[in-house]
């Protein structure tokens, strides 16, 4: 009894010190620093505080918060990006970061604004350079959450072990301090900043958060942005259930960031420019890239080149087409594959590929699919000198490879070879349950064959 009376004791101690202990209130007044300690090229103009360029910061004086909602108006110049740290200390040694950057040009293309730094890093813009938004930032017990002009765009919920490597070692709740950094070579400009205090929780309610949380000792994804890899699931489908508002939130949870694409061709759900466009004004504000799959061979006379641009990419695959009697088929569906020898088949495939690398689109996905029951001797029908015609027109062809949740496609050997050529890579689930996948095997590739940030494709995302 007196060793669970110690820890109790030492547990409210621990909740007392990590309680706010500053108020609730405005934190810039527009009309000076006063309160924060800035370094660089920080100032006062038309109300709003500004921060120019790299190296330049803003530090809350003699601030501590623990639980709190931070809600400020933010907007960057071109070229202007950095981050909110909370729960930090006046040297930035420890705390989160939440990501301000609205280049859609950045390089560094997987962590734009509300972006809580290599821990769910969001890969859409939501804002435009040179516009303002609201930026909302609350921390509830073990829960945090991001909002862009009132629409969520972070949940987490930390657990018990978190996992963190390198840098990002001190990136766990405390206790802090709030600083605005900018690292651009733009302006972050910043007003109407407010803090509203949030009550401590209890005991019962920190452990309903922790019954929630992942065990991210295991968890890949968490793995990935902590290495600072783009966590983007390029193929996902609104389909079998999976509602916009139900993949948001799984998104959000799972920290996996979703390009959404309907199935664009004569007989799918699109099939004109009139219904691609109602699909896209639909989606555009929601958080998801936005990618069409061009179904068939006739996609590019069924949509027009304007309409399809209005996607952030396309792309398609060569699961369709006219065989050598000009039979269509659909390499999915075994009656309508008709197979008179193997091999001969096998060299049809290629062809019809290297052709389909002929068309206007981003992505190759689906990639070397082989119908039944060819699929069970893979490696035996892409021989070397298939797998290296392939690659070779990939390559020529500028195209991205998708390696492929559903099918667990292309093998390691083609994309070795792919990589080799300099080719860029996507990952997709191709999902046909609501239940979209954890990008298993995708992982598995990355690391058996040494894929980093350099070697995925980027996309050119529209707001």
């Amino acid at each position: 009894m007196k060793r669970i009376s110690i820890l109790l004791t030492g547990l409210c101690c621990l909740i007392l010190a990590s309680c706010s202990t500053s108020g609730s209130g405005p934190l810039f007044d527009g009309k000076s620093t006063d309160k924060w300690t800035t370094s660089g090229q920080v100032f006062v103009e038309n109300q709003t505080l500004v921060l120019k360029g790299g190296h330049s910061s803003a530090v809350l004086k003699n601030a501590n918060y623990r639980n709190f909602t931070l809600s400020m108006d933010v907007r960057t110049t071109p070229g202007g990006k950095g981050a909110l740290w909370f729960h930090t200390t006046p040297s930035l040694s420890k705390g989160y970061q939440v990501a301000i950057n609205n280049d859609r040009e950045d390089q560094v293309w997987w962590k734009m604004s509300g972006s809580l730094i290599s821990v769910r890093n969001l890969t859409k813009s939501f804002v435009k350079e040179n516009e303002w938004c609201k930026m909302d930032i609350q921390v509830d017990g073990n829960a945090i959450a991001v909002y862009i002009n009132g629409a969520p765009v972070v949940e987490y919920i930390e657990p018990a072990s978190p996992y963190r490597v390198g840098p990002n070692a001190s990136a766990t709740l405390s206790e802090g301090t709030f600083a605005i950094v900018s690292n651009g070579s733009g302006d972050i400009q910043v007003k109407n900043i407010e803090v509203t205090v949030l009550p401590e929780k209890s005991f019962t309610e920190i452990d309903a958060q922790l019954i929630q949380a992942v065990n991210e000792q295991s968890d890949e994804i968490i793995k990935l942005h902590q290495e600072d890899f783009p966590v983007l699931d390029y193929h996902v489908h609104l389909k079998g259930g999976l509602t916009k508002e139900v993949a948001a939130k799984q998104s959000r949870q799972t920290g996996i960031n979703y390009a959404i694409a309907p199935n664009c061709g004569i007989g799918f759900p699109i099939t004109n420019d009139d219904e691609v466009m109602a699909f896209l004004n639909e989606m555009r504000s929601e958080p998801f890239i936005l990618a069409m799959q061009a179904e068939g061979r006739e996609w590019l006379t069924t949509f027009s080149q304007e309409v399809r641009d209005e996607f952030d990419y396309v792309f398609t695959d060569a699961l369709t087409f006219n065989d050598h009697k000009n039979r269509r088929t659909r390499l999915w569906i075994q009656e309508e594959t008709w197979i008179d020898d193997e091999q001969k088949y096998m060299d049809l495939i290629v062809d019809k590929i290297c052709d389909v690398l002929e068309e206007p689109m981003a992505i190759y996905v689906n990639p070397c699919f082989l119908p039944s029951p060819m699929d069970e001797r893979y490696d035996e029908f892409w021989t070397e000198e298939r797998m290296n015609k392939f690659v070779d027109a990939l390559a020529k062809s500028g195209k991205a490879l998708e390696i492929n949740e559903l099918y667990n496609i292309p093998n390691k050997a083609i994309i070795m070879k792919a990589k080799e050529a300099g080719v860029k890579f996507s990952f997709g689930s191709n999902n046909v349950t609501p239940e979209v996948s954890d990008l298993s095997y995708s992982i598995r590739m990355k690391k058996e064959c040494g894929l980093t940030a350099e070697h995925m494709y980027k996309p050119s995302i529209k707001i």
